[in-house]
């Protein structure tokens, strides 16, 4: 564990943008169109979403929530499936329920960041192959004009696709999805002038042995894949990824206004493995819930380091988070990170914002077990709980900066995992 008692205080620029994030399919609930929820039937999921965090009716209770946290910034999406639950039917009453939502954040002075695809697509159009194949694009593009129209006004910042690159699991998919991002950036810019970008997940790639060459060459390989086909993409125009036959995308060329970043921790990658895929290292683990989740490391080192590729762009943090039981860890974790984030504004970044994911605790895909939230959510009755952390967030929004006390008065201790026999 870090000290974080030691943390020397720390401010931000002026105007820095603070706030937290959501996707809808995670809290809106009663998602029944699309493709997420016809897995979770066709699964029998133990857990499925349900009503989530049943924010598709309390969503002005949650607007009011986020203001009176002292957010100036929030992240939220549009379902495509409730917009189009059909192909071709556009249901106006929920275009009605996401513009008077962004309506109530401007009441509120919250800037928006509204992002149009975060996972979920409406059952019909996964049936067609989905993002799979290139020649159902146009659909994606009808619907985001429509929206795009709707919140004409309403909206300071959009995000594309969340973590829109997916060369890991397919090329062709990670291709796809940059090919449906230009087309929908162009698209964006013909009708508003507000910046875009898609959420990109900033994963570093580390070796499991630091100095076995195969480890090295295959940290180099998965960060290629994770990383820097995006930004080549970004940069060129030029659609590369190992293995894969190359593609030029003209329009891809430049098409982000800024980064967008999502960062949470390292992946250790073990050459050994057909997946590439390490343990923790014993030491670093921390198992801050009650299951084996895939962020029991705090690696804050890893966004200063990330922070340093994004140069060339104004850049904001449209994620960051700890899942934990034991709200304390939250605390330390956004001290630390926020350390990292500063030290990377010391190194000549230019970042502007950061989004603390989650507001709530939310589903987390496949289980409620993990808890991201600044927010605590009752489940049965949805009663809604901020944290202490969310108080520790709140200052530090206040005062546009750390130190220590702040710290003092939410931590008076550091956390411990508790020893069960």
């Amino acid at each position: 564990m870090y000290d974080v008692f030691s943390l020397p205080d720390f401010s931000f620029p002026e105007g820095f943008l603070w706030g937290s994030a959501s996707a809808g399919h995670q809290v809106e609930g009663d998602n029944i169109h699309s493709d997420a929820w016809h897995q979770e039937q066709k699964d029998n999921r133990e857990e499925p979403s349900g009503k989530a965090c049943d924010n598709w009716r309390l969503f002005r209770e949650d607007a009011r929530l986020v203001a009176s946290l002292g957010h100036r910034a929030y992240r939220y999406s549009v379902e495509w499936s409730r917009v189009e639950p059909e192909e071709g039917r556009f249901d106006q009453s929920a275009l009605d329920h996401y513009k008077e939502m962004s309506e109530l954040f401007k009441q509120f002075g919250v800037k928006t960041f509204v992002t149009l695809n975060h996972f979920t697509v409406p059952q019909w159009f996964a049936a067609k192959g989905g993002f799979w194949k290139r020649e159902n694009l146009p659909y994606f593009l009808r619907y985001a004009e429509k929206v795009v129209k709707t919140l004409t006004g309403l909206v300071d910042f959009y995000l594309v696709i969340n973590e829109s690159t997916h060369t890991r699991i397919d090329t062709q998919l990670g291709f796809n999805h940059l090919v449906a991002h230009a087309r929908t950036y162009r698209l964006i810019k013909s009708l508003c002038n507000v910046p875009v970008s898609s959420a990109h997940m900033a994963t570093q790639t580390f070796p499991y042995r630091y100095y076995d060459e195969l480890d090295r060459v295959m940290a180099a390989y998965r960060d290629f894949q994770y990383n820097g086909c995006f930004l080549h993409a970004i940069a060129t125009g030029e659609l590369i990824s190992p293995f894969g036959e190359a593609e030029e995308c003209p329009e891809l060329k430049g098409a982000a206004d800024y980064w967008a970043v999502n960062l949470y921790t390292r992946e250790l990658i073990d050459s050994r493995r057909k997946d590439l895929s390490a343990s923790r290292f014993p030491h670093k683990k921390l198992r801050m819930i009650d299951k084996d989740f895939y962020l029991e490391e705090m690696y804050p080192e890893g966004m200063t380091a990330m922070l340093e590729r994004f140069r060339d762009k104004p850049i904001y943090i449209t994620e960051n988070g700890c899942s934990c039981n034991d709200d304390r860890f939250r605390i330390v974790y956004l001290a630390l990170y926020l350390s990292a984030v500063h030290d990377a504004l010391k190194r000549g970044m230019d970042v502007r914002g950061y989004l603390y994911w989650s507001l709530m605790d939310n589903y987390e895909w496949s289980s409620f077990l993990p808890r991201f939230g600044l927010v605590n959510v009752d489940f049965k009755t949805f009663e809604r709980t901020p944290k202490p952390s969310a108080a520790f967030y709140r200052e530090i929004i206040e005062n546009n900066g750390f130190s220590q006390e702040i710290l003092r008065k939410y931590l008076h201790e550091l956390p411990t995992l508790e020893i069960t026999c």
